[in-house]
């Protein structure tokens, strides 16, 4: 007779492994994309004429300043004008804004002191007395004249 072997519970096996797939196709993908992206910012760059040096720096600063000045329409400044308060808080923005690029266009290029000190002035004046008095018109006068010497 033979002798009889224990049971024994068959070692837990390891779920089979899928063979590598080829990472060639994912790479090639990225590239294209790469390539495509980086080809439609050069065309958008180049349509546009952009370049780091006409986007930066105090010029910027006071072109934008004077843009915001252009749009401003000192009259929707007044408390009893019959504007939507909408318009009152985008001219109040602009003002501000106005304010702000002039004074770093300032502190870029000391050329650009005297409209960030119309222009300050200006805004001062209207925190002062909440209107757009003779004394805010004059700045403002001044400052848009400035601008357009730029």
């Amino acid at each position: 007779m033979q002798a009889q072997q224990p049971f024994q519970v068959p070692a837990p096996s390891s779920p089979p492994v899928p063979p590598p797939r080829s990472r060639g196709p994912l790479v090639t993908s990225l590239l294209i994309g790469l390539l495509v992206g980086g080809a439609g910012v050069g065309v958008a760059w180049a349509l546009t004429g952009g370049t780091s040096d006409t986007d930066s720096g105090a010029g910027s600063d006071a072109r934008g300043a004077c843009d915001a000045l252009a749009g401003l329409d000192e009259s929707k400044l007044l408390p009893q004008a019959e504007v939507r308060e909408q318009e009152r808080e985008q001219a109040l923005y602009r003002f501000a804004g106005a304010f702000d690029l002039a004074t770093a266009a300032a502190a870029g290029d000391s050329s650009y002191e005297p409209l960030a000190e119309a222009i300050t002035r200006a805004h001062n004046r209207h925190r002062q007395v909440f209107e757009v008095d003779t004394e805010v018109k004059k700045e403002l006068a001044k400052a848009r004249r400035i601008c357009a010497d730029l």
